[in-house]
């Protein structure tokens, strides 16, 4: 979401939208759409979850006009926008664009499709807001592959992730990006599928260098959420973001094993030290306690960032981590590296992404930092000396 919010109305293509999933995303996104002027329909399964609808997009209506993103004026027409449906045919019902937010499994979203393109028109554009899966393990239970894709939303941040599996149409891109940017948000078209999309992949690695930080003693929760504070002016650190997202979810979403030998290795402490959190109720924000304690968590008073001096470790670990995913998306061909810097800038409200930040420490500097890095075995020899010969070819 951006402040001084200004839209031109609907997109020629789409005045209807339908939001399966009456969960925290198909409210805020079905609320952001009909802000900005199109016709809505969330339909949910539950009707607990439908009846709660009403209550909870005030709330985050009154959110939204706190931050500049619509005036007073705007959110009341808005919500009058906005219907609910317990039957998905009747949701489905002249709508232009589906957008799914069900749980993430694959067969229930499969299922989903399935129902959605049986139902909908046959022009209708279906898009799943999945943040775990690909394009690719869903698209093939649609006869019209051509108007399938991944439409990721991020909650509280302005950046869209648009992805296209192996039928999408040149046109259906389009209309998306142009949907995305009617409501002021930041559209990242990816190139090819990539897990995580552009900026959660980023994140991940920075939230996984965090946990490696403290499971290997070498620096507190409060060292690594302070040098990030510190060194990329953000509101809070890995492990606040981590309590912010659930550490429930964070423990699910690093379940499935990987072929990186490095990070194999890091996940299989991480997942453990999670689930013990977990099973002792400790969830994050929305349970009062995680890495932090809340409703006023140590990191939101005003003395944390200067209480000690940022630790170089953690400070030098976390600005690689970033810097090395972004290469790693750049070498895949996922994306170009100025649209990867406006990913991570738009999604964090920061002004320098990964190759700014790059750029602003030089490479000389950089490969200085990796050589500590892979000598205190906080990143793998195979990634430092990828990198390094990367770095050295490129000047």
């Amino acid at each position: 979401m951006t402040a001084d919010f200004e839209h031109g109305g609907p997109i020629d293509e789409i005045r209807t939208v339908a939001y399966v999933g009456a969960g925290m995303m198909g409210c805020v996104n079905s609320l952001v759409a009909a802000v900005s002027g199109y016709q809505v329909v969330l339909y949910d399964a539950s009707v607990d979850m439908l009846a709660s609808v009403v209550e909870r997009q005030a709330g985050i209506g009154a959110y939204m006009v706190g931050i500049g993103y619509c005036t007073p004026d705007a959110l009341t027409a808005g919500l009058k926008r906005v219907t609910t449906a317990s039957e998905l045919a009747a949701a489905l019902v002249g709508a232009d664009l589906v957008s799914e937010s069900i749980y993430e499994d694959r067969e229930a979203k499969r299922s989903v499709f399935e129902r959605v393109e049986e139902l909908a028109s046959s022009d209708t554009i279906i898009t799943t807001n999945t943040s775990a899966l690909m394009v690719s393990d869903l698209e093939d239970v649609v006869e019209r592959g051509d108007r399938f894709a991944a439409l990721h939303s991020h909650l509280g941040a302005p950046l869209y992730d648009i992805v296209g599996g192996p039928r999408t149409s040149p046109e259906t891109i389009d209309i998306l990006r142009r949907f995305v940017e009617s409501l002021g948000g930041t559209p990242m078209v990816l190139k090819k599928e990539h897990p995580g999309y552009v900026f959660n992949s980023m994140n991940g690695q920075v939230m996984l260098m965090a946990m490696q930080l403290i499971l290997d003693g070498r620096a507190t929760v409060e060292d690594v959420d302070r040098a990030w504070m510190t060194d990329r002016s953000a509101p809070m650190g890995p492990f606040g973001m981590m309590d912010l997202f659930g550490l429930d979810l964070m423990r699910d979403s690093w379940s499935t094993p990987t072929n990186d030998a490095h990070r194999e290795a890091v996940r299989k402490r991480v997942e453990p030290f999670l689930t013990e959190m977990v099973d002792a109720g400790r969830l994050g924000q929305k349970s009062g306690s995680g890495f932090y304690t809340y409703p006023q968590p140590a990191y939101q008073q005003a003395d944390f960032a200067d209480a000690e001096p940022p630790s170089k470790t953690a400070s030098n670990a976390l600005m690689a981590a970033i810097v090395i995913a972004a290469m790693r998306i750049e070498a895949k061909d996922v994306a170009d590296r100025a649209d990867i810097d406006a990913a991570w800038c738009a999604a964090t409200g920061q002004t320098t992404g990964p190759f700014g930040i790059l750029e602003n420490i030089g490479v000389d500097s950089f490969i200085a930092v990796l050589d500590e890095l892979r000598a205190e075995r906080l990143i793998a020899a195979e990634t430092a000396d990828t990198v390094h010969s990367h770095l050295q070819s490129a000047t």
